[in-house]
């Protein structure tokens, strides 16, 4: 397992731990913004990123 799978990995497992709020989306996003290095942001934002859930997906394209 690479990198950008272990964060595909981590990104789907905040957003299911996530998914009794309002909006889980922007609290995952809120939560990688948060805590996540800059650099797993960018491997993460990248270009054909698969296998993220739709949840993860919407909070991904949320990051800045």
């Amino acid at each position: 397992m690479n990198s950008l799978d272990t964060l595909i990995r981590m990104a789907n497992q905040i957003a299911a731990n996530l998914m009794h709020e309002p909006d889980p989306a922007a609290v995952t996003a809120e939560h990688i913004q948060l805590y996540w290095d800059p650099r797993m942001k960018a491997m993460i934002r990248g270009d054909g990123v698969t296998g993220l859930s739709d949840t993860a997906r919407a909070a991904v394209d949320q990051l800045r």
